[in-house]
């Protein structure tokens, strides 16, 4: 993940940006695949600016040490809020402001992780949590959010072996709890084919990278 928002490329010719977004569980391989797609539009031509929530600007950061690595118990609704929050400051500083100068915006994470984890997962209400979360993003929806799919033990094993069983909060959560994130997930997909593109991320990561590139060079205009 980036610690904070990076922005790479040229200017592109066109008059409006592209906002896409990645979602999955822990260890599905966001960050390798946005990497990847990132270097990939740059090569064409595009500005991207790549980001995440929580931890897209510098209050972000802070707000990501409070919700991700805080001692101690921190209840959902304040947790809820606390991503509403970084969310509402990262899209009005951040990702706006690219996307109106014709960036693609290329995200780790958005409101669909809100009403997986904290909507469902915790219990709060997937529609009261989007409708917060939509009220802090002022209502801006990707165009383009591609579900990287993956069994649970097979991601938690991936997070163990990269970090030596070093967890953040939720992925400390127990397997159930990251069971119906998964499930979540897949409902709000089939909810919104338009929209989602889910990926199996078990598949190598070139076979992966293959399907995610497939769709982003309909909507952006690069093969």
């Amino acid at each position: 993940m980036t610690p904070d928002a990076a922005v790479s490329g040229p200017s592109p010719v066109a008059a409006r940006g592209w906002f896409i977004t990645l979602e999955g569980g822990d260890g599905a391989g966001k960050t390798t695949q946005a990497e990847r797609l990132e270097q990939w539009l740059v090569d064409h031509g595009l500005e991207v600016v790549r980001t995440r929530e929580p931890g897209g600007t510098p209050l972000g950061q802070r707000i990501r040490e409070i919700v991700l690595h805080e001692r101690g118990h921190v209840a959902p609704r304040a947790e809820a809020l606390l991503y509403a929050a970084d969310r509402a400051h990262h899209v009005e500083t951040v990702v706006r402001p690219a996307l109106a100068r014709g960036a693609v915006v290329l995200q780790d994470r958005y409101i669909d992780s809100s009403v997986a984890y904290q909507g469902v997962a915790r219990g709060l209400g997937a529609e009261q949590i989007r409708t917060v979360s939509d009220w802090a993003a002022d209502g801006l929806t990707p165009d383009l959010t591609v579900l990287l799919d993956l069994d649970v033990s097979v991601g938690r094993a991936r997070v163990a072996a990269a970090r030596g069983d070093v967890f953040d909060r939720l992925e400390s959560e127990a397997e159930t709890f990251h069971e119906t994130v998964r499930a979540a997930f897949l409902a709000m997909a089939g909810a919104e084919p338009e929209r989602f593109l889910v990926v199996d991320a078990a598949e190598p990561a070139d076979t992966v990278q293959g399907h995610i590139r497939a769709a982003v060079s309909g909507r952006v205009g690069v093969s």
